[in-house]
């Protein structure tokens, strides 16, 4: 996907496993936003193609459509109407059974705020009126850009215990683009990073925390005892901060090897306090991988 003389998506393959949630990450500009507009048949790309539960988008675009809900950033209501009217109108426009609105607010917990106008509803409660009508056509895929952004932190809270659930409630496959990190961290099960238009990583998120050299740290005093005991037992790479180590040896940190370093250091007299193995998280994973410091976006 090009413009003008910028390429936006090179050769992107993102290949989404059915039920997953799906998190979407890179810098600013690495072309999440093209990717997604493409998804959804807003852009046509140069090349390549889009396919959505079979149906190929340019070939049978009402077909491949049929199956995708939505939500991008803060959903468009008509603020004078209850909620149940919102989601009637779209229900008529898709023709689709009444029935649906019932279900589609019980799937977001909005049954009992349903007849109250949207205009007195918080943001939250707008934003779970806006997945409750990107559901109601029971959707096969469901994107999701920047599901909680401006909310507070109990909110935040309540979405993503919303959005974890969602594939169990409803059998559909989530993709979700969020500049959040730890968010993404808390509900995704896969992940995909994109910088410059193309894809660093496409996989689970276990597999991306396995990219990365776990650390152990260790508490112990004597420190100095700690210190040459640790040497001794072959760790090599090794930062030292008073009587706290975090060592991130190229040789794998097993559990096996965590085992025999405290019972030597036991043996050594010294009194162990914290032993633990450390993954990097999805933040340092992210910036390494990209190389920016730069937040997604």
């Amino acid at each position: 996907m090009r413009y003008g003389r910028m390429t936006a998506l090179n050769a992107v393959n993102l290949a989404i496993p059915a039920g997953a949630i799906y998190g979407f990450l890179g810098p600013n500009g690495a072309g999440k936003t093209t990717a997604i507009r493409c998804a959804m048949g807003l852009l046509t790309p140069r090349s390549g193609r889009v396919t959505i539960n079979g149906h190929d988008l340019a070939r049978a675009r009402s077909k491949a459509l049929a199956s995708v809900g939505a939500v991008i950033e803060t959903p468009a209501l008509f603020p004078n109407l209850t909620g149940r009217e919102n989601l009637d109108v779209t229900r008529r426009l898709l023709g689709l059974a009444p029935g649906l609105i019932d279900q589609a607010l019980d799937l977001v917990d909005m049954r009992a705020a349903a007849d109250r106008r949207v205009g007195h509803y918080s943001l939250g409660m707008k934003q779970r009126m806006g997945l409750a009508r990107a559901l109601l056509a029971e959707p096969r895929l469901l994107i999701l850009d920047e599901p909680t952004n401006g909310l507070d932190p109990a909110g935040i809270r309540d979405m993503r215990a919303l959005i974890r659930a969602l594939p169990d409630r409803t059998g559909a496959t989530i993709f979700m683009s969020s500049h959040l990190l730890p968010e993404i961290e808390q509900v995704a099960t896969h992940v995909g990073l994109l910088k410059n238009g193309h894809v660093l990583f496409d996989g689970t998120m276990a597999a991306l925390s396995d990219q990365q050299t776990p650390r152990l740290l260790v508490t112990a005093s004597p420190a100095d005892t700690a210190e040459a005991t640790i040497g001794a037992t072959g760790f090599t790479d090794m930062i030292r901060e008073q009587d706290r180590f975090t060592l991130a040896d190229p040789v794998a940190i097993t559990p096996d090897r965590a085992a025999a370093l405290n019972a030597a250091l036991h043996t050594a007299g010294c009194t162990v306090s914290e032993l633990r193995l450390e993954r990097a998280d999805l933040e340092t994973t992210f910036m390494t991988l990209t190389g920016s410091a730069e937040a997604a976006a």
